[in-house]
């Protein structure tokens, strides 16, 4: 029988309030965090893993800030989608899990072992990078992102009506772009781009290779978005990280379900395995 997929609302102190996914899974299991990517929502990036995971795991995610059902900000922090995650898991009881983090999600999983690294027992960290931009892209996005996130404070819904035509432009399947537009509309449009200039301008490289937690690093092998040779990279600097592969774009976590789903199950496996062999 399918364990229930129940939405709580959890108060984040004096941030406001959230909703966390919560399947509780078999007595006793690990706990994951979902952290999904840009522009999406929890039930977007993850909709396809829930169930399969909760076989396994207990699973939480939750929507990041401006995302969805997520909190609402003025200004967009990874560090602060990093604390959002442990507080959220800690409001449901869950005083340790795994952080799996998809795209930027990845450097929200990773930040938020940086910062609580006796919450944080182990990382999946899929279709990411230690970095996301070249310098000089990554220039020119901090000079523009913040101009473009004013003008989406002035005009939320001309922003958000240009950031879905831009999200739906390569997706074909009408079922996909129906979820997608109606996980949209929750979006804060200035977040959102707050968001994209936030990632421009991310890099661990400087600290990712001491991360001491089990990690798996799954490799989405034709990214266009995430170019897999980073994704390598990133596998090559943490410690001991064992590397799964999905042939599939960026997209894959939906568009690949068939060959995710199993890549994602058997990296959670691996970190948790991993995690009971060093105790």
């Amino acid at each position: 029988m399918a364990a229930s997929v129940i939405d709580h609302e959890v108060q984040l102190g004096r941030h406001g309030s959230t909703t966390v996914r919560d399947i509780p899974g078999p007595p006793g299991a690990t706990a994951l965090m979902l952290l999904h990517g840009l522009g999406a929502t929890s039930r977007l990036n993850w909709g396809p893993c829930f169930r399969p995971l909760s076989e396994r795991f207990r699973v939480l995610g939750l929507d990041h800030r401006g995302h969805g059902r997520g909190l609402r900000t003025r200004r967009f922090r990874l560090e602060q989608c990093a604390d959002d995650a442990v507080a959220a898991a800690a409001a449901r009881g869950v005083s340790s899990f795994i952080a799996v983090g998809y795209s930027m999600g990845g450097p929200i999983a990773s930040l938020s072992w940086r910062r609580h690294r006796d919450e944080v027992s182990g990382l999946v960290l899929c279709a990411t990078a230690r970095h996301f931009m070249a310098r000089r892209t990554a220039r020119a996005a901090r000079f523009a992102l913040p101009m473009a996130a004013g003008m989406a404070r002035l005009a939320p819904s001309v922003a958000h009506d240009r950031i879905l035509q831009r999200m739906l432009a390569r997706i074909e399947h009408p079922e996909l772009r129906e979820r997608i537009h109606r996980e949209f509309e929750g979006h804060d449009p200035a977040s959102v781009i707050q968001a994209t200039h936030a990632l421009s301008g991310f890099s661990s490289h400087d600290w990712i290779g001491s991360v001491d937690v089990p990690t798996s690093v799954i490799v989405t092998t034709r990214d266009e978005l995430v170019p897999p040779e980073r994704q390598f990279k990133l596998a090559e600097s943490i410690p001991g990280a064992e590397v799964f592969e999905v042939d599939g774009d960026h997209g894959a976590c939906v568009a690949r379900a068939d060959l995710f789903v199993p890549a994602l199950l058997a990296a959670c496996e691996s970190v948790e395995r991993r995690i009971a062999s060093a105790r």
